[in-house]
């Protein structure tokens, strides 16, 4: 039953982000068919931004109306959005309506929101959640939202999204990696951005050289996303599971589940009859009669306010990196090292992070010692990453096996340390209660909208990075 309950557990992690992560990867097909073209990167950054407006109500009613809240029914309501908009989208991603002066998907662009919305919301009501079962759940829920990113990649790489044929190019051809001009035989084209920004103006003019062909889809858009429908309707089925069923309700936590805002203040007599403020204790957590003195105001009061406010820092440069900074440079860092290096890195980066969260389930270390170690290390090698990044066309051992086997491990290792950090961070606020976990997911959200507003203008408006090729490894004269 507890192998049951850590498979619920898992398949309601999916359901954090698989919409959202499912657009991104999905672009290469749906980008070609519509009048945005390949804006729609910028659009969606946008968006998404703007769907924090639910993260941000859930976290104010958590905090001036403490209690009020329970986020079991805002579960049910935004997995539910999540179901029937991506059935939705598989029937009108490509329908466009005619205003403002020209053709706009509005659909797809109104139904983006929505399924913004019910991934941004899912960071302040999936954690906390999870405080309702035992604690080794935590980690087991935070490999299901680690493949989140990897299920619909890999359902993607299926579909043929991205796949390239590297073959003789007889003519020059002249292509651009941030437009929706794309022309090779009629074939489809892949963008080799699949995060949060559009790839810029880069062009190049290959003449006898190798030229990039893109093979055709297997399956159409209209699949995929009724696959996304059907993982939500997944989640909302565990969640459903995880609610009701009679083997779930033995591996609560407790039958006396209370909020944090719900605790009540007892006093230890026989040590303080004469205090007239008493000290506050959480219920069912610690012996009758004991007196636990609070460190901070915050949660269960078992980290100090320095310590808490380090833990928030971490928790949002961490993510910034992981779900902005670092994505958005990816293929300008790997496709100069070839196409094999660009999509490795992007698969084993993806499997990276349920891996990392596996292992935090038999190492669940709390140090936050080794958080900043680790803090560090994985920013030492973003810091790679970028100067990659910001070199290509022509970074770093370009024309040998050694730098694309670099980049690769770097992206990997990257990703592992980093992710490790969050589940670290997940676990030591979980023992701080149930604000605690709400607060974590709204730091998530904040540390991951800092970091796309400001890659954003450097990539998409000022084009500080240029492309490699990905059939041409040489860097252009």
């Amino acid at each position: 039953m507890s192998l049951f309950t850590h498979v619920l557990a898992c398949l309601f992690g999916i359901g954090s982000w698989v919409a959202i992560n499912g657009m991104w990867v999905e672009l290469p097909l749906i980008v070609p068919s519509i009048p945005e073209g390949w804006h729609l990167p910028s659009y969606l950054t946008i968006i998404i931004q703007m769907a924090n407006i639910g993260p941000l109500f859930i976290t104010l009613m958590h905090r001036f109306r403490p209690g009020v809240l329970d986020e079991r029914p805002v579960i049910y309501t935004i997995v539910t959005v999540g179901v029937v908009a991506t059935f939705l989208l598989a029937f009108l991603w490509n329908r466009t309506l005619t205003f403002g002066g020209g053709e706009h998907s509005a659909a797809l662009l109104s139904l983006s929101f929505l399924l913004s919305v019910v991934d941004c919301t899912s960071s302040v009501t999936f954690l906390p959640f999870m405080m309702r079962l035992q604690p080794r759940y935590l980690t087991t829920y935070f490999i299901g939202e680690g493949l989140s990113g990897l299920v619909p990649a890999l359902v993607a790489l299926i579909q043929g999204v991205g796949v390239v044929h590297c073959k003789n190019a007889s003519a020059n051809v002249n292509f651009s990696m941030g437009n929706s001009s794309w022309g090779f035989d009629g074939e489809l084209q892949a963008h080799y951005q699949p995060a949060n920004f559009s790839m810029g103006n880069s062009s190049w003019g290959f003449d006898g050289e190798l030229q990039a062909h893109y093979q055709p889809a297997n399956f159409s858009a209209q699949g995929f996303f009724l696959f996304l429908s059907a993982m939500m309707m997944v989640c909302l089925g565990a969640f459903l599971l995880l609610n009701f069923h009679p083997a779930v309700a033995r591996e609560h936590k407790s039958k006396g589940y209370i909020d944090d805002s719900q605790r009540v203040e007892k006093i230890d007599i026989s040590q303080s009859p004469n205090s007239e403020t008493p000290e506050q204790r959480p219920m069912l957590d610690f012996p009758e009669g004991l007196v636990i003195k609070r460190r901070s105001s915050f949660g269960k009061g078992t980290c100090s306010r320095i310590e808490l406010v380090f833990i928030f820092v971490v928790l949002a440069w961490v993510n910034a990196l992981t779900n902005a900074v670092l994505p958005s440079v990816q293929s300008y860092s790997c496709l100069p090292y070839g196409n094999q290096a660009y999509h490795l890195a992007a698969t084993l980066s993806s499997v990276a992070n349920p891996v990392a969260c596996f292992i935090a389930m038999f190492v669940p270390i709390r140090s936050l010692v080794l958080m900043g170690v680790l803090a560090v290390t994985g920013t030492g090698f973003g810091a790679y990453i970028m100067a990659m990044a910001a070199l290509s066309p022509c970074p770093l051992l370009i024309n040998h096996d050694l730098g694309a086997a670099l980049i690769v491990i770097t992206w990997v290792i990257f990703v592992l340390t980093l992710s490790y950090v969050k589940v670290i961070i997940g676990v030591i606020l979980r023992d701080e209660g149930h604000s605690a976990l709400v607060w974590c997911g709204a730091v998530v959200q904040l540390g991951s909208m800092l970091g796309a507003l400001s890659m954003f203008p450097l990539v998409s408006v000022y084009r500080l990075f240029q492309s490699g090729d990905p059939c041409n490894t040489k860097c252009p004269k």
